[in-house]
C-alpha cells in the first residue's frame, strides 16, 4: 500500500512499523517500496511521548496523507485516547490492534472507528492464539498478524524456525478457517540481508503472505520473496494458455486446481506490478 493505498491490505507483503513520534520520517516511509506503512503509537512510542505522537499523526493525516495505525491494546488506557484522537481521522486506511486476545477486543475497537475501517488483529499471546479463529471471523478483521516478540515472552518459546513452526501453522489454519487473507509474519531483527530473506522464505513456506518490517530498507527483499517469482508467472501463463482463461479447455477435474492456482499467481503478479 502506498500513500494512496495502491494495494489492498489483504495482499500487502511488507508492512513497516514506524514509531509515530518520528514524524520527520513519515513522508520518506510512504514514498518507499513498503506496501503498507503503519504508524505505531503503541510500543514504538514512550509513554511520555504518546500525546505528542498522536497530535503529529493527526496533523500529517489531515494534510492529505494516508497510513495505517497500530493502536494500544484494549486493556490499556491509551487505547481510548488513540481512538478518540485518530479513530475518525481522514487518511486512516486501517488499524492494527495490538495484543488482540478475543473477538470482543476487535468488536469494541470497530465500534469506535469509521464503519468499514479494516482491522489487522495483532496476536501476541497464548490466549490470543487460542482464540485466533474466532478473532479472524470477527467483522472488519481482514488479516491476522503474528506479534512474535511478545508471544515468545508470554510463552517462553524460542526464536528458531522449528520452535515457532507450530505457532505459524496455527495462524495460517485459523485464517483459512475464517476465510480471511493469509497472515502476516512478525519482524526480523537482524540487519543481515540473508537472514531476513531466509526468514521471509520460511514464512512463505509456512503459508504466510506478509511480513512486518522495522526498517524501510527491508522492503525490496521482503517484496521480492513474497511476490510470485518469474518462474511462477511463466508457469501460470502457460497453464492459462493451455486450459483457457475460463477453463474452456479443461480435460478433467485435476485441471481445475491447476488453473485456479495459475489465475491466483497471475492476479497477484499484476497487482504488485501495478503498485510499483
Amino acid at each position: 500500500m502506498r500513500s494512496v493505498a495502491a494495494l489492498p491490505p489483504t495482499i500487502a507483503r511488507s508492512g513497516l512499523l514506524l514509531p509515530a513520534d518520528k514524524s520527520d520520517r513519515f513522508d520518506e516511509a510512504v514514498s518507499s517500496e513498503m506496501d503498507v506503512v503503519v504508524l505505531d503509537v503503541e510500543d514504538g512510542v514512550r509513554q511520555s511521548e504518546k500525546d505528542r505522537a498522536r497530535r503529529e499523526v493527526r496533523q500529517w493525516l489531515e494534510a492529505g496523507n494516508h497510513a495505517w495505525l497500530r493502536i494500544n491494546d484494549v486493556r490499556s488506557p491509551e487505547w481510548e485516547k488513540d481512538l478518540m484522537a485518530l479513530g475518525h481521522c481522514p487518511g486512516l486506511d486501517g488499524v492494527m490492534l495490538a495484543k488482540t486476545e478475543n473477538p470482543e477486543h476487535v468488536a469494541l475497537t470497530a465500534a469506535r472507528l469509521e464503519e468499514g475501517t479494516p482491522i489487522v488483529a495483532l496476536v501476541e499471546s497464548a490466549e490470543g492464539l487460542a482464540a485466533a479463529t474466532e478473532i479472524a471471523k470477527t467483522e472488519q478483521v481482514v488479516r491476522l498478524a503474528f506479534g512474535s516478540g511478545d508471544f515468545r515472552r508470554d510463552t517462553g518459546i524460542g526464536s528458531s524456525q522449528i520452535a515457532l513452526a507450530h505457532t505459524r501453522s496455527q495462524f495460517v489454519i485459523a485464517s483459512r478457517v475464517a476465510r480471511v487473507a493469509p497472515p502476516i509474519d512478525g519482524p526480523t531483527l537482524s540487519n543481515d540481508t540473508r537472514v531476513l530473506m531466509d526468514a521471509a522464505e520460511h514464512a512463505v513456506e509456512m503459508g504466510m503472505t506478509g511480513k512486518l518490517c522495522l526498517r524501510v530498507d527491508q522492503a525490496p527483499y521482503i517484496n521480492e520473496v513474497l511476490a510470485p517469482s518469474a518462474a511462477d508467472v511463466s508457469w501460470a501463463e502457460s497453464v492459462i494458455e493451455e486450459l483457457g482463461p475460463g477453463g474452456e479447455r479443461c480435460r478433467d477435474g485435476s485441471d481445475l486446481p491447476r488453473l485456479a492456482r495459475a489465475q491466483k499467481i497471475s492476479r497477484l503478479a499484476q497487482a504488485f506490478a501495478a503498485a510499483r
